[in-house]
């Protein structure tokens, strides 16, 4: 079943919230009974939404934090869910004022309140750890309240501040239990989403039972789920294969997803659109192999995307020419207008009218766990080393270690994926290409920096369509990262389970409430 979610994407809504009535839910029948076993490859860096901005610690925050906002399936505007209701005060969109729903409890059995609220959003500020969310947050200047009351105070007008708020850099956390400053340690979470964290293990297992104390707007908490986290695609394989898991997602190797068939018996498969997309960074900084803009042009002449998408993903994946993907507004083909067909003529005239001394040096890392990271990888470096041109070194690292490595800055080069953080073009606007973005490039530029602060400016997504466009024309151009691909969506169910066609809408929250037995 394909899913209409990136068509929905494309409709462009005024932002503006309004107050919803909650559900007070009692545990489901299935609370008692055998959990469903979800597996994936994606890992939790952090069960502290103040550490973690990666898909596996943010399906997990999905699960069991609440924000004031949170995405209904097919629905490109937030609705309250921690909140009774949240909207901007006035037309300048630089105060966003919630006001709280009541009684929500904590594991504990502690009620939150609207200073656990400011208390949340402070810390991922204070603590802006270089792997963290921090930056969703730039625009927030203070956060003020009020009994229930909740006021955001923006340094510029910031119509896609709802949208981050619903993300997990919005997740409310019990201020009793995690630290002002520093990151909370040990295997704990306290939060008031559909589920409750009953144990875990690091790299191996989450074991969820649903929180009947939950109020907000989902209308149903799910049965109990257990996630099983492996450490590559094969084994998950394995896992699915031997019956171990009723739920396979992200990632089974892609000659199993190709070969998927919605009619074999004892499965069901949901296939749908993404937003996930995959580019290639560029360490820009002066000193650096790839510092010079023409030996980055020179890679984008390089690159052959089919050959990619074909030969590593098995065409379970969709060749990349845009910093934003198909289906959202702005979308271009910015990179293909500029570098048409891959060409070592053009990219060996660039090196030498700029004087660069070939081949060119550089190192490329990549998560070793990452799905077919290892694959794609030698599959890029033959494609550049087959020019003559450059010399590339490659090495895998363990995930953690690898995203630390990006965001110091020590990697040359480096592939990584990205989900949405939220249904509109600007969260691929200054986390990938801003300056001090999420991705660490070392890139700065003023156009760029202010075409993404004039789009945010608008109430009416689509009158920022123009700026997102000028925004790819200027990557294309600099070239501080490669779009590769757009992924698919697949998950993969035994006969017995229902809803795994609702897990993901392709957008990054995972639903595991609306797993079932059937």
């Amino acid at each position: 079943m394909r899913s209409v979610r990136m068509r929905i994407l494309a409709t462009l809504l005024v932002l503006g919230v309004v107050g919803v009535g909650g559900w007070q839910l009692l545990p489901s029948d299935g609370e008692t009974g055998r959990a469903i076993k979800v597996g994936t490859t994606d890992e939790v860096t952090s069960l502290d939404p103040a550490g973690a901005y990666d898909a596996g610690s943010w399906a997990l925050f999905n699960n069991v934090f609440q924000s004031l906002l949170a995405f209904e399936p097919g629905n490109v505007t937030p609705v309250p869910d921690a909140a009774e209701s949240c909207g901007f005060v006035g037309s300048d969109l630089r105060t966003y004022r919630c006001v709280l729903r009541e009684g929500l409890k904590f594991p504990s059995g502690r009620e939150m309140t609207a200073k656990d609220v400011k208390y949340s959003f402070d810390r991922v500020k204070k603590i802006n750890s270089d792997v963290g969310p921090a930056a969703l947050l730039d625009t927030l200047e203070s956060v003020g309240v009020s009994d229930r009351t909740i006021t955001f105070r923006l340094s510029s007008p910031d119509a896609t501040f709802p949208f981050k708020v619903a993300t997990g850099a919005g997740a409310i956390v019990d201020s009793t239990k995690y630290p002002a400053a520093a990151l909370r340690t040990g295997d704990g979470v306290d939060g008031t989403g559909p589920y409750h964290l009953t144990s875990y293990t690091k790299g191996k297992k989450a074991v969820l039972a649903p929180n009947g104390d939950y109020k907000g707007e989902i209308k149903s908490t799910g049965r109990p789920v257990e996630l099983d986290y492996y450490g590559d695609s094969d084994k998950l394989n394995d896992a699915w294969k031997s019956k171990q898991l009723d739920v396979a997602y992200r990632q089974l190797p892609p000659d199993v997803l190709a070969g998927l068939n919605p009619s074999d018996p004892g499965q069901r498969v949901s296939e749908a659109d993404s937003s996930e997309v995959r580019n290639l960074y560029l360490n820009t900084r002066a000193g650096k192999p790839l510092h010079d803009v023409e030996v980055r042009q020179a890679m984008a002449w390089l690159i052959n995307r089919e050959q990619l998408a074909a030969s590593v993903y098995e065409g379970t994946v969709d060749p990349l020419y845009s910093l934003i993907p198909t289906g959202i507004t702005g979308h271009t083909t910015s990179f293909f207008d500029t570098y048409s067909e891959p060409s070592v003529n053009k990219a060996r005239a660039l090196l030498t009218e700029a004087g660069v001394t070939t081949p060119v040096s550089f190192t490329y890392g990549y998560g070793r766990t990452s799905g077919s990271a290892a694959a794609e990888a030698k599959e890029i470096k033959k494609q550049l080393e087959a020019s003559g041109l450059f010399k590339v070194t490659l090495k895998g690292y363990e995930w953690t270690d690898f995203q630390k490595r990006w965001a110091s800055g020590k990697l040359d080069a480096y592939a990584v994926g990205w989900v949405a953080d939220y249904p509109d073009p600007d969260t691929y606007g200054s986390p990938l290409v801003g300056t001090d973005g999420t991705m660490n490039t070392g890139y700065s530029s003023h156009e760029v920096d202010r075409l993404i602060q004039d789009s945010q400016r608008y109430a009416d997504r689509s009158e920022a369509e123009q700026d997102f466009r000028d925004v790819q024309a200027s990557i294309a151009r600099d070239v501080p990262v490669i779009p590769l691909w757009q992924a698919k969506d697949y998950v993969v169910t035994s006969e017995d389970v229902g809803g795994g066609q609702y897990l993901s809408d392709g957008t990054g929250v995972f639903r595991l409430w609306r797993l079932n037995w059937i």
